[in-house]
């Protein structure tokens, strides 16, 4: 396999798409969520799903936060990690569970656990914010982008 991004120029091409992808992270993060859970579950979905791009973007996002490294570095195992409380552990399995169907349908557990915690609205911002980062990943992975060697401006 090789690692050259089979479309160099992706993100000048297609720009209508290109922006409506980018309003829906953007409504998604300025949502009841809040911008640290959801780039919780970005990153988690991202791990998942093997997108570097999309890990290092958010990992780095994480940190401008204020996120300590250490609780990021243990959010793949964040079942057994101490970093995360009840509200984004419910989010996170939630998520992984979205991120699985169609081949695992494993969310009735998942669902009951995030409705402990989270109103329909909550959960519907949730199940566009796993779309989109999921939509996310699947681009940056077919087309083979690579994370930049110095992150763009601002990002």
């Amino acid at each position: 396999m090789t690692h050259t991004a089979r479309i160099p120029a992706f993100f000048t091409v297609a720009q209508a798409q290109l922006k409506s992808m980018v309003a829906l992270s953007m409504s998604v993060k300025n949502g009841v969520l809040g911008h640290r859970l959801i780039e919780l579950i970005n990153l988690r979905v991202s791990q998942i799903n093997g997108c570097g791009v999309c890990i290092d973007m958010h990992w780095r996002d994480l940190i401008k936060q204020g996120a300590d490294p250490r609780h990021l570095n243990s959010i793949a195992g964040w079942r057994e990690s101490p970093f995360f409380n009840e509200r984004e552990r419910a989010a996170l399995g939630w998520a992984e569970a979205v991120n699985a169907l169609p081949q695992k349908d494993d969310t009735d557990a998942a669902f009951r656990e995030v409705k402990e915690h989270f109103n329909d609205e909550e959960i519907a911002q949730m199940g566009y914010a796993i779309s989109v980062i999921k939509g996310w990943n699947m681009l940056n992975l077919s087309l083979r982008n690579q994370i930049p060697e110095v992150p763009p401006p601002g990002m």
